[in-house]
């Protein structure tokens, strides 16, 4: 009954991306702000937002993201730290050269006038022949940088969304990801040139930094397979490079319960890999 507001019922459930692309088409406003519906967001996130994009050579931008359900498991725990990691080592040493790599879907503003001319690339974009239903956020991001706007993260805008509590669905969530971070790199590579050479190494590091790890893991199998015998410089290697950078975050978060972020590479070695 507010008039403030309009919600667009559509016939049937068409994906995440058509239902953005009609919204965004109906829109008026000058920004628009995606939310996902598992999301809560702080009271001045809004206008935290609406501030960095005053910048007209800002497309778009995203906030922090919290796990809303972090004290429900170990696992939930353990993603509110990844998130923690992802948002204020990554994207904030991307932002530092003005192009965040991905504006997250549970809380990303966006320049309505820049969307409008992008919005037929992003509703045709095909994976294997067919319409893509993934990456929508990360996508939407690469976009706005080939366009020449520029990508921020701004730390103090906290929105808190729902995380998975169980191994299964978090897999699933990791393998969706996944792709889409391996499939829309190749549509950045291009872009390196014209941006810092920190997001070079970054990019390259994001998606050969796990090959690596992963042959180092199958080596390690297979030296234990024929020789009976345990790699302990490989072994000793990642445990210490999980410590040192447990060690930094619970330094720089003031909060020692990074350090129990080690436990989540034994996800990721003998899971996500």
């Amino acid at each position: 009954g507010d008039s403030r507001f309009n919600f667009i019922l559509l016939d049937k459930n068409v994906g995440k991306r058509k239902a953005q692309i009609v919204a965004i088409r109906r829109s008026s406003g000058d920004l628009v702000l995606n939310v996902d519906s598992d999301t809560t967001l702080a009271s001045d996130v809004v206008t935290k937002l609406a501030l960095k994009m005053q910048d007209s050579a800002v497309g778009a931008a995203m906030g922090q993201l919290v796990a809303s359900n972090r004290s429900d498991t170990w696992l939930t725990r353990l993603i509110d730290m990844e998130y923690w990691l992802a948002c204020n080592e990554e994207r904030a040493a991307q932002a530092r050269f003005g192009a965040v790599m991905c504006c997250c879907g549970p809380c990303a503003m966006y320049r309505r006038s820049a969307l409008l001319l992008l919005l037929d690339q992003y509703e045709t974009q095909l994976f294997r022949g067919k319409p893509s239903d993934f990456g929508e956020d990360r996508h939407l991001t690469i976009l706005m940088l080939k366009a020449g706007l520029r990508t921020e993260y701004i730390p103090d805008a906290i929105a808190a969304t729902v995380v998975p509590d169980r191994l299964g669905p978090y897999l699933r969530q990791q393998l969706r990801w996944a792709r889409s971070t391996f499939r829309d790199t190749l549509l950045a590579l291009h872009l390196l040139p014209s941006l810092d050479r920190y997001l070079t190494l970054d990019v390259v590091g994001q998606n050969l930094g796990p090959l690596l790890l992963a042959l180092s893991v199958l080596a390690g199998l297979a030296q234990l397979a024929l020789t009976a015998t345990v790699p302990w410089s490989a072994v000793l290697m990642i445990a210490s490079m999980t410590i040192i950078r447990c060690s930094v975050a619970a330094f720089r978060a003031r909060q020692l319960r990074f350090l129990g972020f080690s436990l989540h590479t034994f996800i990721n070695v003998f899971l996500l890999l």
